[in-house]
């Protein structure tokens, strides 16, 4: 079981994958529900953790009822985020977290992912938003052809000269 998908989940490891794969048949709430669903019969925590999603993304509580087909790009990178956090992981795998969101999404979203860092999850991100990504990471990898080339604290990769001008845009 530790080495299936759903084995992975149990232990507490979660993954949002790049392009949001939401369950468009489904509406908002009832995504949000299968993100709980190895937690069996824990109705009290499942419903204290759909309110504290909804606390982070006030918009899929207006969109509860709404299929997740039919809601915007932003919305269904929100419910992806919030599914995920549903199973009450302990380790969040997140693929570019920010592709296709406008730029006031994309701060939501840094700042969600800031604040259940905070609250103890361990939070793996891989974003080529290098600005964003190291603006709330603790510590930063850098691949160029699937190899590890720099490796440090994100506050020293942030003033690293060659990832400055390669990464960062600055000459």
């Amino acid at each position: 079981e530790g080495r299936t998908a759903n084995g992975w989940v149990k232990r507490g490891g979660i993954q949002v994958m790049e392009g949001r794969h939401c369950f468009e048949h489904l509406t908002v709430e009832e995504n949000l529900l299968t993100g709980a669903y190895t937690r069996g019969g824990d109705r009290k925590g499942v419903a204290d953790d759909l309110e504290l999603v909804y606390n982070y993304f006030p918009r899929l509580k207006e969109r509860f009822k709404s299929l997740a087909g039919y809601i915007s790009g932003g919305e269904q990178q929100m419910l992806a985020m919030a599914r995920a956090l549903m199973s009450r992981p302990s380790l969040l795998l997140m693929d570019e977290p920010s592709m296709g969101l406008s730029p006031l999404f994309v701060q939501q979203t840094f700042d969600i992912i800031q604040e259940i860092s905070r609250q103890g999850t361990t939070i793996f991100v891989v974003e080529q938003n290098a600005n964003m990504a190291l603006s709330i990471a603790d510590r930063g990898y850098v691949l160029q052809t699937g190899e590890i080339v720099l490796d440090d604290t994100a506050a020293n990769l942030r003033e690293n000269k060659m990832m400055r001008q390669a990464y960062l845009g600055e000459t």
